[in-house]
């Protein structure tokens, strides 16, 4: 059976991170939730940290550096992402936009994604609903319903009568993500050539508009 190809971009500066200790938490739910279904996952982790001066020099250049090129296409090739930042100014992190700056605006088409962040207060919680769902919205993503927030106080928190705690919210979101890519077929080799191929034959918006004319 074809593994699914999980993706988890982590956009943590420090190490190691409270954003990357909840990344891992998610892809370990969503394999686990799947693997109930007799479904394997491969899961790959993207430190958006170690790439920092690759997406600069790409932005400079035009041109992604060799380990900057394989996020890209891993992140492409994809069948699934989760995607986690830290929470800054009430806002995804400068270097968590970036990385999905450089990436085609066509490759995360139709793709289910997870999203989830960091912060040090509740506060800015509404940072994932304001912020980063619609930059994934913009891009054409599929994004789960659960968004998953954890604030310092949030970590070993088992929740109340009205709200989840941080592992029954995460593991929400994760079957929410597992149900998602329990849906689709694996994707095969060149999956992402295929999805630009279809993007390119789409008919120019003049072309249409000289055929309401005719």
């Amino acid at each position: 059976m074809t593994a699914y190809r999980l993706v988890v971009i982590s956009a943590g500066l420090s190490k190691p991170s409270s954003t990357r200790l909840l990344a891992d938490r998610l892809a370990d739910s969503t394999v686990r939730q799947l693997a109930v279904e007799g479904r394997t996952v491969d899961v790959q982790v993207v430190e958006l940290r170690d790439l920092a001066t690759d997406i600069a020099h790409n932005f400079v250049t035009g041109f992604p550096g060799p380990a900057l090129r394989e996020a890209i296409e891993a992140v492409t090739r994809a069948d699934g992402l989760i995607a986690v930042t830290p929470i800054f100014a009430a806002s995804y992190s400068g270097l968590f936009k970036s990385f999905f700056d450089v990436i085609d605006p066509d490759a995360l088409t139709g793709k289910p994604v997870l999203i989830a962040a960091t912060g040090g207060t509740a506060r800015h919680s509404l940072a994932l609903e304001h912020a980063v769902r619609p930059l994934f919205g913009y891009l054409r993503s599929v994004v789960v319903p659960t968004s998953v927030y954890a604030a310092t106080d949030d970590w070993g928190t088992t929740g109340d009568r009205l709200t989840d705690g941080l592992p029954g919210r995460m593991d929400r979101a994760a079957g929410e993500l597992a149900g998602l890519l329990a849906g689709r077929a694996p994707a095969g080799p060149g999956a992402g050539d295929t999805a630009r191929a279809e993007t390119e034959a789409v008919v120019p918006f003049a072309q249409q508009l000289a055929a309401l004319r005719a």
